[in-house]
């Protein structure tokens, strides 16, 4: 049995990774349909139990995971710890004592209470002593509203707002100066500003590096005057080559011996990481490793198309689809400085043939959006179940990578 989810971030002000939202079903039958929120959940927690962990799944961040009424008095929050989830009671439940008794309960407990999508109602104030989280979706809510959910809220200080639905850079800006402490949604998925960036020798010698492992054919003596030409890649290129991922009995000390022993696919993979991770440092950690795991998920997925795809080339191009917001400027910008294959290049910029119906699926996946999913799948003649067996492996060793890439 596999467990299948979207992890949605949560950031603070800082744009830090605060948390995740898990969206959850437990086997590839329950992520398409649309079930009720308590099979969901329940689902969820059994999953959680006998399969893997949440905090596996969440890097050791907390959970937003949703509860209804009914999965709280089932006691399924208290299956789980109160440092990896946080309760998020859900919209559709209603104020009452029953349910105050039970929030009470899981607040003694030291569980951290969240509301979901709130819109106010004066009943709601009998809650707020043991409330920790409200949650706004600021694209329902008018001005008005929100400053009624802020006035009410004004005499406890312990609440943290949460704006939801957050898209863009503007949005964000509007939510912090309303008072946000915690935001989600795609918003650093999204250029913040037009500005156009000169990328440095560094990085510029990344770029052709990319070039020329992009090739059919790696010209091994080209590739190695590029390294040998900066200091700074050779050192990260051989930190990389005896890095603890690959088990090896014997140090890697020349920059030849490294590229050989690391091959043609890991060594576009080692190219594509070092230019993401380096090319904005200003950038959320987050934003490159949900990069990181596109790339993962592409180069996991590509084998299995009706007319497979270069596993490498899959991998770049979706890690190279996220590189707008990493650089916050236009992909058409990025990729017109970047000497790179016209066959990573297409994808990204028509939106057009298998490649790009990938970085399509991959989309749909971290959005949640179950319903489109499957006809994209359909198109890609793709196994609904290794497809997403894939998204959490490809999650798996996004986290990984991140430990051990600078």
């Amino acid at each position: 049995m596999y467990f299948y989810a979207a992890r949605q971030p949560i950031l603070d002000e800082n744009k830090n990774l605060f948390a995740y939202e898990l969206l959850f079903r437990d086997s590839i039958n329950n992520v398409f349909p649309n079930i009720d929120g308590d099979e969901a959940t329940s689902k969820m927690v059994e999953a959680s139990q006998f399969n893997v962990g949440v905090s596996d799944f969440t890097g050791n961040k907390p959970a937003f995971i949703n509860f209804t009424q009914e999965t709280i008095e089932q006691g399924y929050p208290t299956m789980l710890t109160p440092e990896e989830v946080v309760v998020e009671v859900l919209e559709t439940v209603k104020p009452g004592k029953r349910l105050l008794a039970l929030i009470k309960t899981l607040h003694e407990k030291g569980y951290t209470i969240a509301l979901d999508d709130y819109e106010h109602q004066n009943v709601w104030a009998h809650f707020f002593p043991f409330i920790h989280i409200i949650k706004i979706c600021w694209r329902r809510t008018s001005p008005e509203d929100r400053l009624t959910i802020k006035n009410a809220i004004a005499a406890f200080p312990h609440i943290k707002l949460l704006a939801e639905k957050i898209e863009t850079y503007e949005e964000y800006d509007q939510a912090k100066a309303f008072g946000c402490e915690l935001f989600q949604g795609y918003f650093f998925a999204k250029p913040e500003m037009m500005k156009t960036k000169n990328l440095s020798p560094s990085q510029m010698a990344m770029a052709e590096l990319l070039y020329e492992t992009s090739k059919p054919e790696l010209d091994l003596e080209s590739i190695t005057a590029v390294f040998q030409r900066d200091v700074s890649l050779s050192y990260k290129l051989l930190r990389y080559a005896n890095s603890p991922i690959f088990r090896r009995r014997t140090e890697i000390s020349t920059i030849k011996q490294a590229l050989v022993t690391l091959g043609a696919g890991e060594l576009k993979r080692f190219l594509g990481l070092m230019f993401a991770t380096n090319v904005n440092p200003d950038k959320p950690t987050e934003l490159i490793n949900l990069a990181m795991a596109r790339a993962k998920f592409c180069e996991l997925t590509a084998v299995r198309l009706k007319t497979p795809l270069d596993a490498s080339t899959a991998f770049l191009t979706g890690l190279l689809s996220k590189i707008d917001a990493i650089l916050d400027e236009t992909l058409e910008n990025v990729l017109e400085k970047l000497p790179l294959a016209q066959q990573i290049k297409d994808p990204l910029l028509t939106k057009k043939g298998p490649m790009a119906a990938l970085i399509t699926l991959v989309t749909l996946i971290e959005l949640a959006q179950w319903g489109k999913i499957g006809k994209v799948m359909e198109k890609l003649g793709l196994e609904k179940e290794q497809t997403l067996k894939n998204y959490n492996q490809a999650l798996a060793w996004a986290d990984e990578q991140s430990k051990h890439i600078d």
